[in-house]
């Protein structure tokens, strides 16, 4: 078995206190596992930027089709600049986690990570439990929850209970003057 390749790499400091404090600001919005995650869609990012950069003296098909491609996957993106511009917290916005809780289906992104693990959640028509799956614009309205939640009912007060047994007593009276 081969064994596959590192998708990030760490930060060259390791103790910079701005950095730590942006990603644990990252990390409580997007409701992530580690810090490993942040470092992968910088990665991520970076590849994007340098195929970009690879792109600015190609032809206008090439790059047309890269502007495509990435319009596709959700982002917001009309040309090689805008693409040169886009930054980790653009990536993470189109995580399956994320889009969860940005759509309302899960209260918090700690929330919607823990339904994606327990395959809650189907794409089409593929229960999907990878928190770190990107959704793409033609994806996103095929997002469901596969559970039925079973919420506590809601106790009733007592003016409730009174209002409905007068009402019952009503119906009953109108019911023995119509017999």
């Amino acid at each position: 078995m081969i064994r596959s390749r590192k998708k990030y790499s760490r930060p060259r400091k390791p103790f910079d206190k701005a950095r730590i404090e942006e990603e644990n600001i990252l990390r409580e919005r997007y409701g992530l596992k580690n810090k490993k995650e942040i470092w992968k869609a910088d990665a991520s990012i970076t590849r994007i930027r340098s195929l970009a950069k690879e792109l600015i003296t190609k032809s206008e098909e090439e790059k047309n089709a890269f502007v495509e491609r990435l319009s596709k996957k959700g982002y917001s993106i009309t040309s090689i600049q805008d693409a040169l511009a886009l930054n980790k917290e653009d990536l993470l916005k189109r995580r399956l986690q994320t889009v969860l809780h940005s759509k309302g289906m899960a209260l918090t992104p700690k929330q919607a990570r823990q339904l994606i693990t327990h395959k809650h959640v189907v794409v089409g028509e593929r229960i999907v439990n990878i928190p770190s799956y990107h959704i793409t614009l033609e994806e996103e309205s095929l997002i469901q929850l596969n559970i039925t939640l079973k919420l506590p009912e809601k106790k009733k007060s007592k003016e409730e209970e009174i209002k409905e047994e007068l009402l019952a007593e009503e119906e009953k009276a109108e019911e023995e003057l119509i017999a």
